[in-house]
């Protein structure tokens, strides 16, 4: 079997009896997915996934960077080039490509996602390999081309009670416009993610803004028009179910300029004149901008620092952003923050979930202010610390300073639908795992662990943000 009952318990007996009996509580659930990058098109259209290549490795960097790393080019992957040369485009290849090297996984959150899915889903209970390949193209392919395995039967049966998806600015919107024409009554609703408009670094970002002024009407020649620009944005997102911002900056920084000094940098930021002191200090007005703007909207602020975004050049040249190439950088955090939170880190209204691949900053830093500010939660390790082991070390670093309704219970950062279940799975067991440890070392009563176990896995998140 590809699935121990058992699997991610504490190995001690006595706590893992505790462990059983509370995961039991929350194993049926419904699935809170308030962060993540599915495709709303599968929802809108709702057609049957072409074949398992397509499924499960070609659009999940969780997969192919590891591929990469052992010499595997990504073409070999059928991953599209920016400049339409040729890759390879049979998936039978493709999967038995990646079937000869799924030992690479072992160990890795990624198998565990995976196996969960091979055998929930589609009823395989044999180990991926180069002799069972084609056993499992053939039954994912069969199982695929059912109506039970389109986008909108799996998201019902997966029990997802409500996901949302992550857009730019500059999107119309247009499928979940169709998503909500259609009658159907799944609940997939936007995220506001700004990047494009709000990084001088992005590509094309002087094109990016001219464009959020012809979309929403503004003069975006002057920063007031800029700003007024964002907020008609928010409010076309929000008619269209957002509940949160999405901020995947290089750092924390955070400024809070004069209204003068405002207008110059960005002045200077249109005009292509910028210095890289200039991009960090315009990206870090901003977040203070996008947080006033939440306590007047009420959108939930979430802010993703510390990745070096893109760091190899040759992939971002050939294949474009988000090839599995972001690293973690060191974060500060305290004095980063400092400007936003002088300004907004009493209000009670506001909400700033912090997250961060700087798993250092949690105790030192994150518990720290997540324990004192009203404003701010925390949410879980991101990407692909979203992993068994990142899960403990984030309870352990972090409970003891900030508890656990400072934080923001578990957010997947899923891009293959079919991990979906998975992910929530593993943070389920492994936060009952931990309960229970508090549990055995009479740290917690049981009948308390049981509520904050359903609050982890539900209730945190849906309050959080404001579902």
């Amino acid at each position: 079997m590809l699935l121990d009952e058992d699997r991610l318990f504490p190995a001690d007996n006595t706590t893992r009896a505790i462990a059983r009996r509370l995961y039991s509580t929350v194993r049926d659930l419904p699935i809170v997915s308030p962060h993540g990058h599915t495709d709303p098109r599968w929802y809108a259209e709702n057609e049957a996934f072409p074949d398992p290549a397509k499924l499960f490795v070609v659009p999940d960097h969780y997969i192919f960077r590891m591929l990469y790393s052992q010499g595997i080019p990504l073409e070999d992957l059928g991953i599209p080039t920016r400049d339409g040369t040729p890759v390879e485009t049979d998936p039978r290849v493709i999967w038995r490509r990646f079937a000869e090297n799924y030992f690479l996984f072992r160990g890795t959150p990624t198998r565990t996602w995976l196996d969960h899915a091979f055998a929930t889903l589609f009823d395989l209970d044999v180990r991926l390999s180069a002799e069972t390949a084609d056993l499992y193209y053939d039954r994912i392919s069969e199982r695929l081309a059912q109506p039970e395995y389109r986008p909108r039967a799996l998201f019902e049966r997966f029990n997802i009670e409500v996901i949302a998806t992550t857009e730019s600015p500059l999107d119309d919107l247009r499928h979940h416009e169709t998503i909500r024409s259609s009658g159907w009554k799944g609940r997939v609703v936007t995220a506001y993610r700004p990047d494009p408009v709000v990084d001088p670094d992005f590509a094309g970002f002087s094109e990016n803004v001219a464009k959020l002024g012809e979309i929403t009407g503004c003069d975006v020649s002057t920063f007031a028009g800029y700003l007024d620009a964002h907020r008609r944005r928010r409010e076309f997102f929000k008619s269209y179910g957002a509940t949160s911002t999405d901020h995947g900056h290089p750092s924390a920084a955070t400024a809070d300029l004069s209204t003068a000094e405002a207008e110059t940098l960005y002045q200077r930021v249109m005009a292509g004149e910028a210095s890289a002191a200039d991009a960090e200090l315009f990206r870090a007005q901003m977040l203070t901008e996008m947080a006033g703007m939440s306590l007047e909207d009420g959108l939930v602020m979430q802010i993703h620092p510390g990745s070096v975004r893109n760091h190899n050049p040759k992939l971002l040249a050939r294949f474009g952003r988000d090839m599995g190439s972001d690293i973690p950088s060191r974060t500060d955090y305290v004095r980063a923050l400092k400007p936003l939170l002088d300004r907004y880190g009493n209000e009670r209204d506001l909400t700033v979930i912090l997250f961060t691949l700087d798993e250092t900053s949690y105790s030192r830093e994150l518990a720290p202010l997540a324990g004192h500010y009203p404003c701010l939660k925390l949410g879980p390790s991101w990407w692909f610390f979203d992993s068994p082991e990142g899960m403990k070390r984030y309870h352990e670093l972090v409970t003891e300073t900030a508890g656990f309704y400072n934080t923001v219970g578990f957010n997947d950062d899923t891009r293959a639908f079919p991990s979906i279940p998975a992910r929530h799975d593993v943070a389920r067991r492994v936060d009952c795992g931990y309960l229970a440890g508090l549990v055995a070392t009479h740290r917690l009563d049981e009948d308390e662990a049981q509520e904050v176990a359903h609050d982890l896995a539900y209730g945190l998140a849906k309050k959080a943000y404001r579902l």
